[in-house]
This record gives C-alpha cells, sequence and structure tokens, in this order.
C-alpha cells in the first residue's frame, strides 16, 4: 500500500505561513504538476529560487484555491507569481521560493 503524500489546503496554508513569516511579498508562489522543471524554468529567468519548498495538494482545485488566495486575497500581503498555468489534473504541486 502506497503512503499519500498529499497535504490539505489547510496543512499547505499552515506550512507557508511557517515558512514565509509574514514577509509574504519576498516570496514567490505557483504550482505545477513537475517541480524540477519549473524550477530549472525560474533559474533560467535569472531567479535564485532560494528555499524553494512544496506541498503536494489533494487536487488541481486544491492547489489553484491556494495559490489565488496568497496572490489575490491575502490581505495586504500579496505574494509574487500569477495564477493560472496550463496543468492537468494529474499530481500537483505548490511551491513557494524566496524571490530575488
Amino acid at each position: 500500500m502506497m503512503r499519500d503524500l498529499t497535504e490539505t489546503k489547510d496543512q499547505i496554508k499552515v506550512g507557508i505561513e511557517k515558512a514565509v513569516r509574514g514577509e509574504h511579498d519576498k516570496w514567490q508562489i505557483g504550482i505545477t504538476n513537475d517541480l524540477e522543471a519549473r524550477k530549472a524554468e525560474h533559474k533560467t529567468k535569472g531567479h535564485a529560487t532560494k528555499d524553494w519548498t512544496w506541498w503536494q495538494a489533494k487536487s488541481l482545485e486544491d492547489a489553484r484555491e491556494i495559490e489565488n488566495y496568497y496572490i489575490n486575497e491575502k490581505l495586504g500581503k500579496k505574494m509574487k507569481g500569477g495564477t493560472g498555468g496550463d496543468l492537468e489534473n494529474t499530481s500537483v504541486f505548490v511551491y513557494i521560493f524566496l524571490a530575488r
């Protein structure tokens, strides 16, 4: 039996809050179904991807809700990033990194 490594929306939000320590505007958030490729893409765009951290969401819908919350709804503490992405409903990850 495989262990379920996915986390709930609340568990992911708790993890993000612990990582950013109230400094949301210094971090970038995104979603992907390929962590290695996405991190490499950020690096080629000149992002340092310092403190890269990720969580596996239970669904694409959950991942999109979390990303949207931190980009558009976190009052006065917008994280960098863009909502969207052309992902299929496969394993999906929420990632953050210190944007420098």
